[in-house]
């Protein structure tokens, strides 16, 4: 189970990034959190779980437990796998309500993240969240 939204939340991604001058050491923290992403196991790793949009492959499963949603992501690319743990930060461990009720613009803003991605990764990243969203909206 990933440690990103219990115990690591956005707003820790937020502060942390604060104290970094240049967006080398940014990318850096990003890939390293990417690294404490726990792999999807094979089986997980299917077309069902694919998340279109993405340059990368990225894959995401989730779970309903006692009223909150549990994600998995995984991705065949460092920086990918560091933007999935920058948003399970957001959404993990979450109630449905609270999920869309969370600003992920205003997340995204204060880390100051989306003008530093690529057009492809940008879209990517938001493809990303509408999953969440979309599973959110659905339980």
């Amino acid at each position: 189970m990933s440690r990103f939204g219990t115990e690591i939340t956005s707003d820790d991604i937020v502060d942390t990034l604060s104290f970094f001058d240049n967006w080398e050491d940014r990318y850096k923290y990003i890939i390293d959190l990417g690294k404490e992403l726990p792999p999807l196991n094979d089986e997980s790793r299917n077309e069902t779980n694919l998340v279109r949009g993405c340059q990368s492959q990225v894959w995401l499963v989730s779970e309903a437990r006692d009223g909150k949603l549990f994600f998995e992501a995984d991705s065949d690319a460092f920086i990918v796998k560091g933007l999935l743990a920058v948003v399970l930060a957001a959404y993990n461990g979450k109630t449905p309500e609270q999920v869309t009720a969370f600003d992920v613009e205003g997340y995204f803003s204060a880390l100051n993240l989306l003008k530093h991605l690529s057009v492809t990764r940008g879209n990517g990243l938001r493809a990303m969240v509408k999953r969440i969203q979309d599973t959110a909206a659905a339980n």
